[in-house]
C-alpha cells in the first residue's frame, strides 16, 4: 500500500446547516441552560462547531428534565 500524499477535500455542509444545529433557546431562570448557553456561544466563536452542539443538546434536552 502507498502512502497518500495529499488530503481529501474538506466536507462542503449545506448552506444553514450550523444554523440547524445549533438552534436552541435557554429556558427561562434555568441556571444550567444559561451556563450551557455562553459555553456554546464561546465555542461558535473560536469554531469549534461539533463542542458548540453538544451544548446546544444540552439547552434542548432541559424539556425532558436531564437537568
Amino acid at each position: 500500500m502507498r502512502d497518500k500524499t495529499t488530503q481529501d477535500r474538506p466536507v462542503d455542509l449545506p448552506t444553514g446547516f450550523n444554523a440547524w444545529l445549533l438552534d436552541c433557546a435557554p429556558a427561562p431562570g434555568c441556571v444550567t441552560c444559561r451556563t450551557e448557553w455562553r459555553s456554546l456561544k464561546e465555542a461558535e466563536e473560536v469554531g469549534e462547531i461539533w463542542q458548540a452542539a453538544g451544548h446546544a443538546t444540552k439547552i434542548r434536552d432541559h424539556a425532558s428534565g436531564s437537568h
